[in-house]
């Protein structure tokens, strides 16, 4: 807790850990995609005054700690950059030039836990986060 953030009647320090994946966890099509998805998840947070602290694109599954305002509720704000993302790459990476209503590219739910205090733990975890998978990847040939 270094530093607050403020809103015009307040002071905040709020933010998550949240995960989501893609549907069906589609690690083909996802792969190819995952390296353009930071700055466009940065741009969309930065549209709902949020930002995020640290973030790590799986190739199935989407890590980020992220700061939002309390006058913004959680389910908007991930809602908002998973719904906008996925217009974002059907426009650019996609065939079509419309919008794709009732095509989805990130699956319906996500996990989200505050940080609180454990902030350095977090971001150690969702750095190390890749090296892990392998690491246990590696112990799942033997078994």
């Amino acid at each position: 807790m270094d530093e607050y953030e403020s809103l015009s009647h307040s002071k905040w320090e709020c933010k998550y850990h949240v995960i989501f994946i893609p549907k069906c966890r589609r690690k083909t099509l996802y792969a190819g995609l995952r390296q353009h998805l930071g700055e466009v998840f940065r741009r969309l947070a930065e549209q709902k005054q949020s930002r995020i602290e640290e973030g790590h694109l799986m190739p199935d599954h989407v890590h980020m700690m992220i700061s939002i305002p309390p006058k913004y509720a959680v389910s908007e704000v991930i809602g908002f950059m998973k719904g906008k993302s996925a217009i974002h790459l059907a426009r650019v990476y996609g065939e079509r030039k419309q919008n794709f209503v009732g095509q989805h590219f990130w699956a319906r739910g996500y996990m989200v836990s505050t940080v609180g205090r454990d902030e350095a733990v977090i971001r150690e975890y969702i750095r190390n986060q890749e090296k892990e998978d392998q690491r246990l990847d590696q112990l799942n040939l033997w078994k």
